[in-house]
């Protein structure tokens, strides 16, 4: 049964509805999507915690709202995803959208990576964004 597990570094547990359905409902994208996924982490940190995560790992020093590593090694995702809720606090005002619906956006983006899905072309972004706006939606309307 694949597992997918909210932990907390920094910070205070979030609070999000219906934790296990979207626990469960990312195990659904992983089905949709046609990857079998093992286990992913999720790690929710602050600002400073994820960008030491991102000067250290990828040799990057500025803050980012998500940093995902697949750790796969055979059949089966295995992933841990960092992030950051004071990025997501802050998008959500930019965005003009709830925290918690930023909140699934950046935890479907993080899915989405394991998948395969990449996000640094103009293209790439494009299809990203399609994807995250797919699955809030349906989400929703589950």
């Amino acid at each position: 049964m694949p597992g997918v597990r909210f932990n907390y570094a920094d910070v205070k547990p979030i609070s999000l509805n219906d934790k296990k359905g979207v626990k469960d409902f990312v195990v659904s994208i992983f089905n949709k999507e046609g990857r079998p996924l093992k286990k992913i982490n999720y790690i929710f940190c602050s600002d400073e915690y994820l960008l030491e995560i991102n000067k250290s790992y990828l040799q990057h020093d500025y803050y980012t709202d998500i940093i995902t590593f697949d750790l796969s090694e055979q059949e089966g995702t295995i992933g841990e995803i960092y992030i950051s809720v004071d990025r997501v606090k802050e998008n959500s005002k930019s965005h003009a959208t709830s925290f918690s619906t930023e909140l699934l956006r950046v935890i479907f983006h993080g899915a989405l990576h394991l998948i395969g899905y990449k996000d640094k072309k103009k293209s790439e972004i494009t299809i990203m964004r399609d994807k995250e706006e797919y699955y809030l939606r349906l989400f929703e309307t589950k």
